[in-house]
């Protein structure tokens, strides 16, 4: 399984995800997280993490989750050789993934090794095996805006949640972050905490796990 989660954008570390991509170094950007957002700052922003991957000598294309039910999305994904999910609204973006049925061919592909799953902010806290909590900094409304409900179910890849922006005064969400990051402490719950610049990464074979290891900026 080969991870790279940035609590910001490709954080300073995007040399590392690109060492991870093998292959033909083609991959996918998701951007659903910002779904019922404005649409043209959604294709101006997909425009600039095409390519901010492109820099990094990764090439990207677009693949709106909103185009595609379980019946279609594996025609649609093709075989990445990377996926880039960028930040928005987890719950947004766990509803996407869930109507696309792109959810269950993300974890069957990390069993198999067969992709490098990165993003950051929202794409790297849908991972986690339960969402509850997120709704502080991102509002469930939001969602059902957009898809009508909201599941807190998130695709359990990690083994805890992450909570992005931390000690990031520069970023707007960090003090409701920091409030998500204090009420996990309180009921016990262990969580991984990045602050921007820094980046979750996890580099194991096709039947490990791999080890999870903060690099930080």
């Amino acid at each position: 399984m080969r991870l790279y989660l940035s609590s910001y954008q490709l954080g300073a570390h995007g040399d590392l995800l690109g060492a991870l991509v093998r292959g033909a170094r083609k991959g996918r950007v998701i951007a659903n997280a910002v779904d019922g957002l404005d649409e043209d700052r959604r294709r101006r922003d997909t425009d600039r993490q095409i390519a901010a991957l492109a820099a990094l000598g990764l090439e990207a294309t677009d693949l709106d989750l909103r185009a595609f039910d379980p019946t279609t999305i594996a025609t649609g994904l093709g075989s990445p050789d990377f996926l880039w999910v960028r930040g928005g609204n987890v719950f947004t973006l766990r509803m996407a993934l869930a109507r696309s049925g792109l959810d269950d061919l993300i974890r069957a592909g990390l069993r198999r090794d067969a992709f490098v799953y990165a993003g950051y902010s929202a794409g790297a806290c849908v991972l986690a095996p339960s969402l509850a909590g997120l709704e502080r900094c991102d509002p469930h409304e939001d969602c059902r805006a957009a898809y009508g409900e909201v599941r807190e179910d998130g695709l359990g890849v990690l083994d805890r949640p992450v909570v992005p922006h931390l000690e990031s005064p520069g970023h707007p969400e960090t003090e409701l972050l920091a409030e998500v990051a204090r009420r996990y402490r309180a009921s016990g719950q262990e969580y991984w905490a990045l602050r921007d610049g820094q980046a979750l990464v996890v580099d194991g074979g096709p039947r490990e796990r791999g080890r999870h290891r903060i690099v930080t900026s």
